[in-house]
């Protein structure tokens, strides 16, 4: 026996699925359909989505609640969001820069440090 489904039974089934799936919430959707350009770490030259930043690596887990709770509550508007998740990240970014220039300085200083002593012992 072959069965053969037509286009309504198709449409019908594809609703049902529609009705039993999540659906997105408003204030979910705009998240993520507005974009920022962030110009540090992993982001560069790239346009990204609010909803990508705030969870991304750069945004703490309890800051990210906090912004959402108050995003979904009206007490932040969609640019004030995307304002601070791209202060967040763009300051999160250049203290990580800071943290990896200081640690270089300090390999190149005791690179320098064992060079000298390395000179002193042969003299």
């Amino acid at each position: 026996l072959i069965a053969v489904k037509t286009s309504k039974d198709t449409t019908t089934a594809a609703r049902e699925k529609e009705a039993h799936s999540p659906r997105e919430e408003p204030w979910e959707t705009a998240l993520k359909t507005t974009t920022v350009d962030v110009e540090v770490g992993e982001f560069r030259g790239h346009k990204v989505s609010v909803w990508d930043l705030l969870h991304s690596k750069y945004i703490p887990e309890e800051t990210r609640k906090e912004l959402l709770e108050l995003y979904q509550a009206g007490e932040l508007t969609l640019d004030q969001v995307r304002t601070v998740v791209s202060t967040v990240v763009t300051k999160a970014e250049a203290a990580s820069a800071e943290q990896q220039e200081t640690l270089s300085d300090a390999s190149a200083e005791s690179a320098a440090a064992g060079a000298e002593h390395s000179q002193l012992q042969e003299d």
